[in-house]
């Protein structure tokens, strides 16, 4: 349930190339406005006065618009960080309520969550130091425990929350 490394690298990839792109930029501003200003005193009216006193207007407000698209990029790498965690979270909680309405035992609880990662049968055995069959039964006991007829209907349950869809409440014994 992790972001894509790639996404936030590219995200922190975005906000470097900004923050460079506004360095090199601030420093051609910075030679460009002195250079207007010497240019001032000499000749105010010149056709090479006025060419610079507009690439140099230009690069200010290239440099403000930067400023605010960086501000922007840095905002929305927050506020991405803040709802991941907060889907984190929320996954996270709706599966423990979801566990403990359908009743699972502790193991079929760590069972549940490896199933729910995309551990295979043998993978989750060899981390729980089970036999297989063992992991198989308690599969078993929790896909009708849930009222599902297999993993991916186990794995769905729980995405179709993410996707807006809700949780459906799923009682078996009543």
């Amino acid at each position: 349930m992790t972001a894509s490394p790639d996404i936030r690298l590219a995200g922190r990839r975005q906000t470097v190339a900004l923050s460079v792109f506004l360095l090199i930029q601030s420093l051609g501003t910075v030679f460009f406005v002195g250079d207007v200003i010497g240019d001032l005193r000499a000749d105010p009216f010149s056709a090479h006065f006025i060419f610079e006193a507009v690439v140099t207007a230009a690069l200010v407000l290239g440099i403000l618009f930067g400023a605010f698209a960086l501000r922007r990029t840095i905002e929305l790498l927050r506020a991405q960080d803040q709802a991941l965690a907060v889907a984190r979270g929320a996954l996270s909680d709706v599966i423990e309520t979801q566990f403990t309405a359908w009743a699972l035992t502790p193991a079929e609880r760590d069972v549940g969550l490896l199933a729910l990662k995309g551990l295979d049968v043998a993978e989750i055995a060899e981390l729980r130091g089970a036999a297989q069959g063992t992991v198989r039964a308690q599969l078993t006991r929790i896909y009708s425990k849930a009222g599902v007829s297999g993993r991916a209907q186990f794995a769905a349950f729980f995405v179709e929350d993410l996707l807006g869809a809700g949780v459906p409440e799923v009682n078996p014994t009543g």
